[in-house]
């Protein structure tokens, strides 16, 4: 009987192909699944710059969390491209010979805004840069933006605590200074919201002097302190050499470190550095949260309004400072900054490094401040006297500034009630209201 035919290799020979077509298999799937994957990822990059491109970040800072500017935007598209930085050129181009380059922060503030039209004026080149947060009504922000951008003043929207930003501002304009006013401010905010004193008034003032002592050349700096920092201080008038290590807030603490902050920035690496210590700002274009505007407010509307004494029952009196006065302040200020003596994060020899107070040296009880501003509305302010309560407020402020005279000539020449009289013309236009009559209620 014939033996069966062997088949055991072509049964091999079945199995190594079979064994062969998974292997084949198995790498068109994983050749696929990485084409698939990259096709995928490269499409995902496309969308992501096509809505950065067609959709730029609105960086809105609010009191409780620091907003940062998307990082593709603002470092490698310029917030916009070439139109973007267009503008900004356009904006931070002096016009008169020998001008300065100024880099603005926190433009759309109060005081800097005013600073800003202040230079732009003579001719000047001004960039703003602020973050538009809600620590109070932004809408105002936005009108002094509008105010500012019918005088060609660009305004970028961002935040000190996006370093790529700043690097690139610093990199699309050689500033020749720069007038830092961005801040977190107000004191009783503070036992609120403390971190974001922190973040603005500490983090990123550093984060502005790290990018400032890179570039070359290096800017001159004048910045914005407090008369805060005087704190427990009971010597008066408040002179320069007085003791500032008693802050009695935690805004007085954040400015006297910027103060200390600034000294070690100047020392090792040559920067510039003039700190301004200002007395209680006041005017058109104010800040809500001050008590000037909003006894204003609570006046014509026929609120009650709260009128602290101090705990030994004497008036609460503040050295009111109208804004005119601070402009020319921070302008001579900076007309008289030497330059930085650094170049690449590296001193060159002594920088200049100054501090000075900027107030009207006229000390006015709030209960007189009240009294003028019920004789500018025609309207009696219904008044609740209590002590100050313990929430960082001092009773008493009063400026010397003869440092500041004796160096750039400035003084303060408009009292409180020709200050006032201005602000409630201002007031009045902008939400509307018709003075010369009394009324309950005004809303706005």
């Amino acid at each position: 009987m014939a033996s069966p035919p062997d088949t055991s290799k072509s049964i091999k020979f079945l199995r190594y192909q079979s064994y062969i077509r998974r292997v084949n298999s198995s790498k068109l799937l994983k050749a696929s699944s990485k084409i698939l994957f990259r096709s995928t990822l490269i499409a995902a990059l496309i969308l992501l710059i096509f809505f950065t491109l067609h959709n730029p970040p609105i960086s809105s800072e609010s009191p409780h969390f620091h907003s940062h500017t998307n990082f593709l935007s603002s470092a490698f598209f310029g917030g916009g491209g070439a139109a973007w930085e267009k503008q900004v050129h356009r904006s931070a181009t002096a016009r008169r010979p020998g001008g300065m380059t100024v880099l603005v922060t926190g433009a759309a503030g109060f005081i800097g805004a005013h600073c800003s039209l202040a230079l732009k004026k003579r001719g000047d080149g001004v960039l703003g840069l602020d973050n538009f947060n809600d620590y109070y009504d932004p809408s105002l922000k936005r009108a002094r933006q509008a105010l500012l951008s019918k005088h060609e003043i660009f305004i970028v929207e961002g935040d000190l605590n996006d370093k790529p930003l700043l690097i690139k501002l610093f990199d699309v304009v050689p500033f020749t200074h720069v007038l830092h006013l961005a801040a977190q401010a107000g004191v009783r905010y503070a036992m609120q919201n403390p971190q974001s004193y922190v973040a603005s008034n500490v983090a990123g003032f550093v984060n502005l002097l790290e990018v400032s002592k890179e570039v070359n050349p290096q800017p001159a700096i004048v910045w914005a302190s407090s008369s805060s920092v005087y704190g427990l201080n009971t010597e008066n008038p408040f002179s320069e050499l007085h003791r500032t290590d008693q802050p009695a807030s935690l805004y007085a603490a954040t400015k006297k470190a910027g103060e200390e902050i600034a000294h070690t920035y100047n020392h090792i690496y040559g920067l510039s550095l003039t700190g301004l210590r200002f007395f209680t700002v006041y005017g058109p274009w104010g800040r809500p949260d001050m008590a000037y505007f909003f006894f204003t407010k609570d006046i014509l509307q026929g609120k009650t309004i709260d009128v602290y004494q101090t705990q030994e029952d004497k008036e609460v009196a503040r050295d009111f400072t109208y804004i005119d006065d601070v402009v020319k302040g921070c302008l001579g200020a900076l007309d008289t900054a030497e330059k930085s003596t650094g170049s690449g994060g590296k001193k060159r020899g002594p920088a200049q490094l100054r501090v000075y107070n900027l107030g009207n040296t006229s000390p006015v009880p709030v209960g007189k401040l009240v009294a003028i501003l019920e004789g500018l509305l025609n309207v009696k302010a219904k008044k609740h006297v209590i002590r100050m309560p313990r929430n960082g407020d001092v009773p008493f402020t009063h400026a010397n500034v003869s440092l500041a005279n004796q160096d750039f000539g400035y003084k303060p020449t408009t009292d409180l009630a020709a200050g006032l009289r201005k602000f409630v013309k201002w007031y009045a236009g902008y939400y509307g209201v018709q003075l010369g009559q009394k009324r309950e209620i005004i809303s706005h």
